[in-house]
């Protein structure tokens, strides 16, 4: 693959961007999002920067990851086939948490559709989880 060739889309439509710190490879994973997936995203990651000043992302496992402080991380995302599925990594200590559960008894998930993000609710849940000790990975 060279510089020019698009992301290849893994399962569910979710992009495969090199592992990387920093702005730079959200944004290209926003980029790389294909059609709703990329704008959800984009106005996820705005909200969260927003809500979070000085808020650290990265890409780990194809997915953009967030953080607050010096190490760890509070919150990523995937694309799925149907919706963008949020992590909260201490979700279950937000109040109240959010709506799906995981095999992670800390982990809660948010299902994100074309039309269905809560911003306010989300800037909640975003400025909650900064808040706590970030999982490191």
């Amino acid at each position: 693959m060279s510089d020019s060739d698009p992301p290849k889309l893994l399962a569910g439509g979710n992009p495969q961007i090199p592992k990387g710190d920093g702005n730079g490879p959200v944004q290209a994973w926003i980029a790389a999002a294909p059609g709703w997936k990329g704008e959800v995203a984009a106005r996820i990651d705005g909200l969260v920067t927003e809500a979070v000043p000085g808020v650290r992302k990265a890409v780990k496992w194809n997915s953009p990851f967030y953080g607050a402080g010096e190490d760890g991380w509070f919150l990523s995302f995937h694309a799925m086939t149907r919706y963008l599925k949020l992590a909260f990594f201490r979700g279950a200590s937000l109040d109240p948490p959010p709506p799906v559960g995981s095999k992670h008894p800390k982990v809660r998930y948010l299902h994100v559709g074309p039309d269905d993000l809560d911003e306010a609710r989300l800037v909640d849940w975003v400025k909650q989880a900064s808040r706590l000790p970030g999982e490191k990975m």
